[in-house]
């Protein structure tokens, strides 16, 4: 009867509003690749992008399944297999170095059988899981907020985000270098420390658009940080991380970059220059002004002129917010993107429902997954960002992608539900 009154309470503990928002994200993404594979723009593309949607929807069905199994899965499950399911990756990602395929220039996935895998999609669940198992573990809780435990979970994060720089997936790589901030922020280190980490990223991103930009924020941070600290040592990290950052991304793209690698970086900042309209800049253009030309209520369900017309690279993968936006205008951009931002408030709510850190870590991981992913997607389909290829959670076409996400969710789903359970298993 215990057990019973037991499986009750689990099920009155699923979150439905979460999945119902991942049934919405993944409606919309069918719908939007629809239109990219079945309107008059299909008749410009080859036969296997045109299986993109059914595709999808064949994904869509095995990670409901996959959810429904996770669901069933005890919280001790995902603790004891985290480091085992982190090596298992790190294996694969080694595997796909030396008999990967390679698609787009990054020898990124895994053929097996008819399946094909994008092992660098997988390698964000195994390594969420093994920095919450890490930060959460009896013997680190007391010092979860130390520099000791955090390097250690910067380790972990770094080891797979430098084998994926190798298959030349710098996109993805990204993805794992943004987790930590958010992960350890998370765990208790100080708000300081996260700063200095994130603070690379601001001046790289500033020397890329106009550098005496970074020049000032570098002197400006450096000087806040030594005022907020009074540290000398700080202010010489904070020193070196921005006016380093500064100096080697100037170098880089004046004397060691190629120029097509050049132009991929710092094309969004002028896309309709001579230099870069015939290439990059030319898939920026077209993405502006599909989401432009939608005006407030859009074109249409597979009638937008630049969708249709297939002048949007990429448009049932990397940029399929352009589709959404020349279809469905505004109004419909607001409605993704309210979706995506419910989700995202949602696991917050779920992680923070959930008092053991290991559970509230993976949450915290999940949302720094999606909210990468969404930054930079819709960053570079507006044109303020880079193209560096990275998909629209849950909307994008991508099977792994899909997978992975999927994954992370339903753990999170897992935690929240049996967050009772965790109590027995301690801190």
């Amino acid at each position: 009867m215990s057990r019973n009154g037991t499986s009750r309470s689990w099920q009155r503990n699923l979150d439905v509003w979460t999945l119902l928002l991942w049934v919405a994200l993944c409606a919309v993404g069918l719908v939007a690749i629809y239109s990219t594979t079945h309107g008059p723009a299909a008749a410009q593309m080859a036969e296997s992008v045109s299986d993109n949607f059914y595709r999808q929807l064949t994904w869509m069905g095995v990670c409901a399944v996959g959810i429904a199994i996770a669901l069933m899965l005890p919280v001790r499950f995902f603790r004891q297999a985290a480091y085992p399911i982190y090596g298992l990756t790190l294996l694969l990602l080694l595997a796909s170095l030396v008999v990967g395929t390679e698609v787009n220039g990054a020898r990124s996935w895994l053929v097996l059988g008819p399946l094909r895998l994008q092992v660098s999609e997988v390698a964000k669940v195994g390594t969420v899981l093994a920095v919450a198992q890490l930060l959460s573990e009896r013997r680190t809780k007391a010092s979860a907020g130390s520099v000791g435990t955090a390097l250690k979970a910067v380790a972990l994060i770094v080891v797979p985000a430098g084998l994926i720089i190798l298959q030349n997936d710098m996109g993805t790589a990204l993805v794992f270098f943004g987790l930590v901030p958010i992960m350890l922020f998370w765990s208790g280190l100080p708000l300081h420390m996260i700063v200095l980490m994130v603070s690379p990223a601001v001046a790289g991103y500033l020397s890329l658009v106009y550098w005496p930009a970074a020049v000032v924020f570098a002197l400006l941070f450096t000087a806040g940080i030594w005022y907020r600290t009074r540290q000398p040592s700080l202010a010489a990290i904070a020193a070196t991380f921005t006016a380093g950052v500064t100096v080697v991304t100037s170098f880089a793209i004046s004397y060691l970059l190629q120029p097509h690698q050049v132009a991929r970086l710092v094309s969004f900042t002028n896309p309709e220059a001579e230099e870069f309209r015939q290439g990059v800049g030319f898939h920026l253009v077209q993405s502006k002004a599909a989401i432009g030309s939608g005006g407030w209520w859009g074109q249409g369900f597979m009638n937008g002129t630049q969708t249709q017309g297939a002048y949007v690279p990429a448009q049932s993968t990397d940029f399929i917010f352009s589709v959404i936006g020349e279809e469905f205008g505004f109004v419909g951009s607001l409605v993704v993107l309210s979706l995506l931002g419910a989700l995202l408030l949602r696991v917050i709510r779920l992680g923070v429902d959930v008092k053991h850190p290991f559970g509230s870590i993976v949450a915290a991981g999940a949302v720094g997954v999606y909210l990468i992913h969404i930054f930079i997607n819709i960053g570079m389909a507006t044109g303020i960002l880079p193209v560096i290829g990275i998909p629209l959670p849950f909307i994008s076409y991508g099977g792994s992608a899909m997978l992975a996400n999927t994954a992370l969710l339903a753990i999170v789903l897992d935690t929240h539900m049996r967050r009772d359970d965790l109590s027995i298993y301690g801190y």
